[in-house]
């Protein structure tokens, strides 16, 4: 009886979204409906602000037997040592676990949008450096619920192959990355590592 209990979330569907922001949360709401992907998306899994409070939320959803999808920027652990360290006990944790997929982009979720548009590894400093970039192709972007919340922004980025363009210059991106052994200010998106494992389990 005095045994401390575990909160297990009573869950429905086998895949979940975690993130950090209404960015992310209503990017991967509208990918859902345009894409037809099977996987859950709920604003109370979003708003994690470092690490640790992704890692509890992961930890809880792990215990409902899901897959569980993390979407984070990672340009914080640059800036902030302890961040970083928290960051790289995250990966070593979950690097083995299939059911944890990490998609984490440097400096910011962003990037991955501008992917769609152009290949760069310019050194962006910060998310407002690749927000300005990515205004030059989509000058309507705007990081707020007024905006996000209409579908149509992510129909666009799904047009005319430009999800497809995306994937690609994220994979080589990464492939260079890891070929040239560059550290973190090298610009960076796994959000088609997760869009990629959606497609195959779509099949």
């Amino acid at each position: 009886m005095g045994g401390r209990r575990q909160n297990k979330l009573e869950l429905r569907g086998n895949v979940y979204i975690v993130g950090e922001g209404i960015t992310e949360q209503f990017y991967f709401s509208h990918l859902k409906f345009l894409r037809k992907y099977n996987y859950i998306v709920k604003p109370r899994f979003f708003g994690k602000t470092s690490i640790s409070e992704i890692q509890k939320s992961v930890e809880k959803l792990l215990l409902g037997g899901v897959t569980v999808i993390c979407v984070f920027d990672a340009d914080v652990s640059v800036r902030n040592v302890s961040e970083n360290e928290n960051l790289k006990k995250f990966r070593r944790k979950y690097a083995s676990n299939p059911n944890v997929i990490l998609c984490d982009s440097s400096p910011s979720i962003e990037f991955w949008f501008l992917l769609h548009y152009t290949k760069t590894t310019r050194n962006f400093q910060s998310a407002d450096e690749v927000l300005i970039a990515l205004k030059r192709y989509m000058p309507d972007f705007f990081k707020e619920r007024s905006f996000l919340e209409n579908v149509k922004w992510v129909e666009n980025l799904c047009q005319d192959d430009k999800l497809a363009t995306a994937l690609a210059r994220s994979s080589e991106i990464l492939a260079e990355k890891e070929q040239e052994h560059v550290g973190e200010y090298f610009p960076y998106t796994k959000i088609g590592v997760g869009i990629g494992w959606f497609d195959r389990k779509s099949k």
